[in-house]
């Protein structure tokens, strides 16, 4: 049986107060869109449409699916109408899900694909919830579905109700394209509504199949940012839980913010106010934090960061960082490195075993094996026009508050002394010292 889904998206979410469209808010790292179609996919939906409005319009090909332009906001069943209008008919089952709903899961989907199988020509999902409620409420008869009414069409009877629509429905197609076609806007919002074909499937003889939501809090849709920080926060309970069950320990969920797509090893430990996020990759046996930030970083084995931040940025196996050092743009560290309070490094590349443990910038370098940088050495990589390399030998020795002005090379076993300005190359084995610095007399 194919599944294709529609999507509904094009709500301008005025409750927000933003310029950016409600379902591209961001939730964990990604846009809250971005989990309802990871849901549909887990689910076995085969082909994505989403309804969108003019700003996601430009936006949705970047999730992989089909936008549809909505120009009028006319309700969910005029939506459903011109998505529909793009799909070619196929028959089988139309899942229908709203784009602002992240905390959704493939079960839920699954489930209701299933129940609208076996003679259902709508199966749809339902939820107990405490009143009031701006849901619309599940009227039935005898037991059975007999239509939806908007919490705005309410009266005061159905209102009591706590049974609602979580906003979620599976569709034989071919019932879906008739039902849609004879929706009406005679309501309250003068919109035409999704939920009205429950009542026209129902009167039509169609048999309607409600799945009850294990758990509310999974279908509850986000209509301001107090809404989404509670989605945020049931997320990122999610995510520690994962990886708190693959072996990793979190010392405390409720400060450790984490996305999703993260790799982290076996028997890592994750301190308290430490966030990962950006398909970082972390391997087994890591320190991480307290109070570090890792965005696009990877590390490998027994690697520690201490009250640090990395960024787009690797560092090999037993390497250790900080406390307050910050690793960015693309640098390098290889294996056994040590990374001290106060190192900046940024696009740089740092072999096996180097050393720089106190107040040190290193900037557009490359470090060869078992050099040690002394405390207050700044590598003075701009002239003012652009970056410039500075190249370090191994088994070098640079001393304290050296600065090395760039483009400049120091070959292998150089040593330079403290508070040396090196403005030249230094030649592999030779001592220079002084400002600026002049070679030393051979011992």
């Amino acid at each position: 049986m194919s599944v294709r889904a529609i999507v509904l998206a094009a709500g301008k979410g005025t409750r927000m107060k933003s310029d950016t469209a409600k379902v591209l808010h961001d939730l964990c790292g990604r846009p809250m869109l971005w989990y309802v179609l990871q849901a549909l996919r887990a689910a076995g939906v085969t082909e994505i449409f989403v309804v969108t409005n003019a700003e996601l319009q430009e936006r949705v090909s970047e999730f992989g699916a089909t936008g549809v332009l909505q120009k009028e906001q006319l309700g969910t069943g005029h939506a459903v109408r011109i998505a529909l209008d793009a799909m070619k008919p196929e028959g089988g089952r139309v899942l229908v899900a709203c784009g602002d709903m992240p905390l959704v899961n493939a079960e839920i989907f699954s489930a209701v694909v299933a129940a609208s199988d076996g003679g259902n020509a709508l199966a749809l999902v339902t939820a107990r919830v405490p009143l009031p409620s701006s849901f619309g409420r599940i009227v039935r008869r005898n037991g059975s579905v007999e239509r939806i009414v908007e919490a705005r069409d309410a009266g005061s009877a159905e209102l009591e109700i706590d049974e609602v629509n979580a906003g979620i429905y599976a569709f034989d197609e071919g019932a879906l394209r008739e039902a849609v076609g004879r929706l009406r806007n005679d309501n309250a919002q003068k919109e035409f509504y999704l939920t009205d074909a429950v009542a026209d499937l129902v009167r039509s003889g169609k048999r309607v199949a409600p799945v009850a939501a294990s758990d509310p809090a999974h279908v509850i849709g986000i209509n301001d940012r107090a809404d989404l920080a509670l989605a945020r926060r049931e997320m990122n309970i999610r995510l520690c839980a994962q990886h708190m069950r693959d072996g990793v320990t979190i010392v405390n969920p409720l400060s450790t913010s984490l996305e999703p797509e993260l790799k982290i090893g076996r028997d890592t430990v994750i301190y308290p106010n430490t966030s990962i996020g950006r398909l970082s990759e972390i391997g087994e046996r890591c320190m991480l934090g307290p109070n570090s930030r890792l965005s696009n970083a990877r590390l490998g084995d027994d690697v520690t960061v201490r009250e640090s931040s990395i960024f787009d940025s690797s560092a090999g196996d037993r390497t250790s960082i900080g406390p307050y050092a910050h690793i960015r743009n693309d640098s390098r560290l290889a294996q056994d490195v040590r990374i001290g309070n106060f190192v900046e490094v940024k696009n740089s590349r740092l072999a096996r075993g180097v050393k720089a443990s106190h107040l040190t910038y290193l900037g557009d370098a490359e470090i060869g094996e078992e050099t040690n940088i002394g405390a207050g050495t700044i590598t003075c990589n701009y002239d003012g026009k652009k970056k410039n390399k500075t190249l370090i030998g191994r088994d070098v020795m640079i001393g304290s508050n050296t600065s090395l002005i760039a483009p400049i090379t120091i070959g292998d076993g150089a040593l330079t002394g403290a508070g040396s300005v090196v403005t030249k190359d230094v030649p592999p084995g030779q001592r220079v010292a002084g400002n600026p610095a002049k070679p030393l007399p051979n011992k």
